[in-house]
C-alpha cells in the first residue's frame, strides 16, 4: 500500500488505507468483523454508514472456504469484490457460490495430483495421513483414497485432528503429533526414516506459531507452498519498521509476540518482566518465528493489492467526466468487470493473471524443510507443480537439491526377486521372494517372475535372459573331432583289410570263406564306419533324413553277411557227409539269396519309415536351460525300434549259428572268431538302450554314433584281424593242408 500511494503512475491523487482483522476461525466474530469493514466508524451501526472518508473497495481473505463463505454472505449484497489468498477445493467452491469471489491461489485439487506424483517419484507406496476432523478432512480422506488406491499406494493410518487449536495448547498439540508414531507403528517400522508431505496451508500454520517447539519433527518434509518471486524492498522495509513510526495497537501487538516483551506490564507484570523498547531488531528473530523474505502468502496478499488497485485505476480512468465531482464511495463500489481477466506485470518481474472465472493461473512451488540444532530451519525450493503442463509431467523435482528418506513397508524387492504378500497386512507389506528355477524379473517391486521367452533363458541372479546356445555335435568341437578320427581310422583299417583281401584272393584262407561275402562284409563295414558322419554334421533335412536309414541298411548287410557266412559253413560241413540232401544248397545262390532277403526286409522298414513318418530337425528348447539343442526327430519312435530291433534279431541269429558251429572240425572255420564278434556286437547294442533312453542332446547322437563304431569294429577285429595276421605275418599258414585238421 505504502508503494502504491507513492507511485504517481497508479491511482494519482488517490490514497489507499487498509483494516487488518480477525476471524479467530469462528463464525460468529466473521461475521461481526465484515460488518464492522462495512459500516463501523466510532460506533456501531448495522446498515448505516456515516464516514465518507472509509470508502470500501476489495477484501483480501480468508485463508479458509469456511471464513469467505461467512464474509461472501455479507459483502455479496454490496458487490464487493473478495481476494481470497487461501487455496480451495473444487466442491467447496461450489457449494458456496461466491459470485465476488476471486482466488488468488490456485486450486487445491492440483496439490492431489503433485502428492500422487511425489508419491510415486520417490517410490513411496506405505503413508500416513493427518486430516482435520470436519468435513474438510472427510472430503480430503475421500480424494486422497481414490488417488492412492489408483496408483498401488496404501495407507498405512490415518489420524484425525483438530481443526482449530488453542494458541495455548499448541505446544501439547505438536508434542502429541511428534509422539503418535510410536503408538501407531510398531517398533520395526518406527525406526524407518519419516518425511512430511505438508499441504498448503498447513506448511503456513506450522511454521510460526510456537517459537520453543523443537521443528526436527519435520526436518526433510516436503510442502507444497504458494509460488512466490523475491520482491525487491520488502526486506529494506522491514528492517526500519518500528512500532515508534507505525502508531497502532497491530504493530504493537506483533511486536510483543515476537519479541516476548511487552509496552506496558502492568496488566501482566508476573508473565512478562521484559519492557519493549520498540527498537528491536526483526533480523534477530529465528527463521520460524519470522522470516524476512516475503513467503508464498505474503506474495499472494502483495499480488492482490496490486489487482485491487490496477482494477481501480481503470476504473478511475474510464467513468464519465461529469461523475467526477460524485463522491467517491459510489463510483468505487463495483470493480468486478475490471478484475475479471486482469492482467499485470508485478514490481517482482512476474505476469499476474485472472482467467474469467477469477481465478489465478499458475501452480505451486515445493520446498524442502531442513532443521538445524539451534532449531532454526531453511527452507530451499526444490520444485514445482504446474497444471498447464502434459498429463504426467505435472511435477518437476530437482532430486540433487535434496536428500529423502524412503517410505515404504518394507525394502525393495530387486530384479530376481518378486512381492510375495503378507497375510493380514497392507497390499504394500510383502516379502520379497527369489524367482524360481526358470523364470527372471529385472525392475524393482515386481509382481510376478516372469519365463523368458524359448530362445533366452535368465541367468545366474535371475535379473534378465541371456540368448540360449545352439548347440549340435559337430566336427568342430573335442568329443566331435574325436569321434570322427576314430571313424576315418576304422575306415582305413577296413579298406586295407579288403586291399589285403583283394590281394591275397587266391589264397586257401580267403577262398575257403567265400570271397563275395568277404567282399560284401567288408564294404557294408566301409559304409558302416562311414555312416557314422552323417551323426556328426549339423542337422538339416537331407542329413535327418539319411541318417537312421542308412545306419539301419548298411548294418543289416554286413550282419546279413555274417549270418550268411555261418550258415554257409554249416551247410558246407554237412554236405561232406556222405549221402547228404544239402550238397544242392552249396554255393553262391544261398550265400546272396540270405543277404538279399535279410536286406531286402529291412529297406522295407526304412521306406515305409520315410514314407509315413519321415525324420526331420528340429530345436530342443527345454531339455537345456541355455542350451538350444539343433537335433533329428526321428518322426517315427516305432520305426527307429524296428529298424534296431530287426537288427538285433540278425545279430542274435547269427550268434546262434555260430556259437553251434564253433567245434566243426575246419582249420580256417571261421565260426569261433564269428561268436566272438556277435557277442561283442549284441553287447554294445544291448548296452546302448539304457544308455541312449537316459541322455540328451550331444549326448545321445554320442552314444549312438560310439555303438556304431564299436559294433563295427568288433566286427572287423574278431572276423577279420586272424586272417590279416596268417596272410601277412605267417604266410606258411596259409595253405591247403591246413583246411585237413585231425580228428
Amino acid at each position: 500500500v505504502k508503494k502504491i500511494n507513492e507511485d504517481s503512475q497508479i491511482l494519482p491523487n488517490i490514497t489507499l488505507g487498509f483494516h487488518i482483522y480477525d476471524s479467530y476461525y469462528n463464525p460468529r466474530l466473521t461475521y461481526r468483523t465484515t460488518l464492522d469493514l462495512l459500516f463501523k466508524s466510532k460506533d456501531f451501526f448495522p446498515n448505516y454508514k456515516c464516514d465518507n472518508q472509509k470508502n470500501l473497495i476489495a477484501i483480501i481473505g480468508g485463508l479458509h472456504a469456511s471464513t469467505s463463505s461467512y464474509m461472501a454472505e455479507s459483502t455479496n449484497l454490496f458487490k464487493i469484490p473478495q481476494l481470497t489468498y487461501g487455496s480451495f477445493a473444487q466442491e467447496e467452491l461450489q457449494a458456496t457460490e461466491l459470485s465476488s469471489l476471486y482466488c488468488m491461489v490456485p486450486k487445491e485439487e492440483h496439490q492431489y495430483t503433485g502428492i500422487i506424483q511425489l508419491l510415486l517419484h520417490f517410490g513411496w507406496t506405505w503413508i500416513g495421513a493427518f486430516t482435520y476432523d470436519k468435513n474438510k478432512g472427510e472430503h480430503f480422506l475421500q480424494k486422497l483414497n481414490l488417488f492412492v488406491s489408483q496408483n498401488g499406494i496404501s495407507l498405512a493410518f490415518t489420524h484425525k485432528i483438530p481443526e482449530h487449536v488453542p494458541f495455548e495448547e499448541l505446544s501439547k498439540f505438536f508434542d502429541l503429533i511428534s509422539t503418535l508414531f510410536e503408538k501407531l507403528i510398531d517398533e520395526k517400522i518406527a525406526l524407518l526414516s519419516k518425511v512430511w508431505i505438508l499441504m498448503f496451508p498447513i506448511d503456513f500454520i506450522l511454521t510460526g506459531y510456537q517459537k520453543g517447539w523443537d521443528h526436527e519433527l519435520f526436518h526433510g518434509a516436503l510442502s507444497f507452498t504458494v509460488h512466490s518471486r523475491e520482491v525487491q524492498g520488502f526486506k529494506e522495509f522491514l528492517q526500519v519498521i518500528k512500532p515508534s513510526t507505525h502508531k497502532d495497537g497491530f504493530i504493537q501487538e506483533v511486536w510483543e509476540q515476537l519479541f516476548d516483551c511487552s509496552f506496558s506490564n502492568e496488566e501482566s507484570p508476573s508473565i512478562i518482566n521484559e519492557i519493549c523498547s520498540g527498537e528491536e531488531n526483526l533480523e534477530t528473530l529465528p527463521e520460524p518465528l519470522f522470516e524476512l523474505e516475503m513467503t508464498g502468502q505474503s506474495y499472494t496478499i502483495y499480488n492482490a493489492v496490486y489487482a485491487v488497485a490496477h482494477s481501480l485505476h481503470e476504473a478511475v480512468r474510464s467513468r464519465p467526466p461529469h461523475r467526477e465531482s460524485q463522491s467517491g464511495g459510489h463510483c468505487f463500489a463495483v470493480l468486478h468487470p475490471f478484475l475479471q481477466g486482469i492482467s499485470f506485470n508485478n514490481s517482482a518481474g512476474e505476469r499476474v493473471f485472472l482467467n474469467e472465472k477469477g481465478e489465478v493461473t499458475g501452480g505451486f512451488d515445493i520446498t524442502n524443510m531442513i532443521t538445524f540444532p539451534n532449531r532454526s530451519f531453511q527452507k530451499v525450493r526444490v520444485g514445482k507443480i504446474d497444471p498447464s503442463a502434459p498429463k504426467g509431467k505435472e511435477l518437476f523435482i530437482d532430486e540433487d537439491m535434496i536428500v529423502l528418506p524412503i517410505s515404504l513397508c518394507n525394502d525393495h524387492c530387486s530384479p530376481g526377486y518378486w512381492k510375495k504378500g503378507m497375510e493380514g497386512e497392507q497390499f504394500c507389506c510383502y516379502n520379497c521372494v527369489p524367482c524360481p528355477e526358470g523364470k527372471f524379473s529385472n525392475q524393482n517391486d515386481m509382481d510376478n517372475c516372469f519365463e523368458c521367452s524359448q530362445d533366452y533363458y535368465p541367468h545366474k541372479e535371475q535379473k534378465g535372459c541371456i540368448l540360449k546356445l545352439l548347440v549340435f555335435l559337430s566336427f568342430e568341437e573335442i568329443l566331435g573331432t574325436g569321434l570322427a578320427l576314430i571313424a576315418l581310422c576304422f575306415f582305413f583299417t577296413t579298406s586295407w583289410v579288403l586291399g589285403t583281401f583283394v590281394k591275397y584272393r587266391d589264397t586257401p584262407i580267403v577262398k575257403a570263406n567265400n570271397r563275395s561275402l568277404t567282399y560284401t562284409l567288408l564294404v557294408s563295414l566301409l559304409f558302416c564306419f562311414l555312416s557314422s558322419l552323417l551323426f556328426l554334421s549339423q542337422p538339416d533335412k537331407v542329413t535327418c533324413l539319411l541318417r537312421q536309414p542308412t545306419f539301419g541298411i548298411t548294418f543289416s548287410v554286413a550282419i546279413s553277411s555274417v549270418l550268411a557266412k555261418t550258415i554257409t559253413v554249416v551247410v558246407a560241413f554237412m554236405a561232406t557227409k556222405p549221402g547228404s540232401q544239402m550238397r544242392r544248397w552249396v554255393g553262391k545262390r544261398l550265400a546272396f539269396s540270405i543277404v538279399l532277403s535279410c536286406s531286402l526286409l529291412q529297406i522295407c522298414i526304412c521306406i515305409i519309415w520315410l514314407s509315413t513318418s519321415p525324420p526331420f530337425p528340429e530345436l530342443d528348447m527345454h531339455t537345456q536351460l541355455q542350451e538350444m539343442i539343433l537335433q533329428c526327430n526321428e518322426g517315427s519312435a516305432f520305426f527307429f525300434y524296428c529298424v534296431l530291433g530287426y537288427m538285433g534279431i540278425l545279430a542274435i541269429a547269427s550268434f546262434t549259428v555260430a556259437f553251434l558251429a564253433r567245434k566243426l572240425p575246419d582249420s580256417f572255420n571261421e565260426a569261433k572268431f564269428i561268436t566272438f564278434s556277435m557277442l561283442a556286437f549284441c553287447s554294445v547294442w544291448i548296452s546302448f538302450f539304457p544308455a541312449y533312453l537316459s541322455t540328451k542332446g550331444k549326448a545321445m547322437v554320442a552314444v549312438e554314433v560310439f555303438s556304431i563304431l564299436s559294433s563295427s569294429a568288433a566286427l572287423l577285429g574278431c572276423i577279420f584281424l586272424p586272417k590279416c595276421y596268417i596272410m601277412v605275418l605267417r604266410p606258411d599258414l596259409n595253405h591247403r593242408e591246413q583246411l585237413i585238421r585231425k580228428n
